[in-house]
């Protein structure tokens, strides 16, 4: 199942030609998930996993371009891989909020849960590793 996400480029986002900045891009990616692992994880209970998390790897293909237009951008997220210490997410960003309109940006991030008093990635747990496969099984 995909987890949809709304996030709305801001017109600071744009570099010189007019399209949504690269780090930028990245930047909307990290707040199209921020609902699920942190406040979705909270309310699950599981303080660990938004104490913790971090980016192991990223890869951003462009499709199309993204002009800010004052309108939000879907993102749809699918657990592409849940593994002991890691799990990958995969995102399609379309060029506006309706499933129908065109994917402008599709992406992947290798994310791992970081221990913040032992400075050291950790494993998940099994109820964090059960949030993640729920979060995207509801979705």
């Amino acid at each position: 199942m995909t987890y949809v996400s709304l996030v709305r480029p801001r017109w600071t986002d744009m570099d010189v030609y007019g399209h949504v900045n690269h780090a930028k891009m990245v930047t909307l990616l990290e707040e199209a998930r921020i609902p699920l692992l942190f406040e979705g994880a909270v309310s699950a209970g599981l303080d660990q996993l938004p104490k913790g998390i971090v980016v192991v790897k990223l890869e951003v293909g462009y499709k199309a371009p993204i002009v800010v237009t004052g309108q939000e951008l879907r993102v749809d997220i699918d657990l592409a891989e849940l593994k002991a210490a890691s799990f990958t997410l995969a995102y399609r960003v379309h060029n506006g909020p309706a499933e129908a309109d065109p994917v402008a940006v599709t992406a992947q991030t290798v994310l791992a849960p970081y221990d913040t008093v032992a400075l050291r990635p950790r494993r998940l747990t099994p109820a964090e590793s059960e949030f993640l496969k729920q979060g995207f099984a509801d979705a």
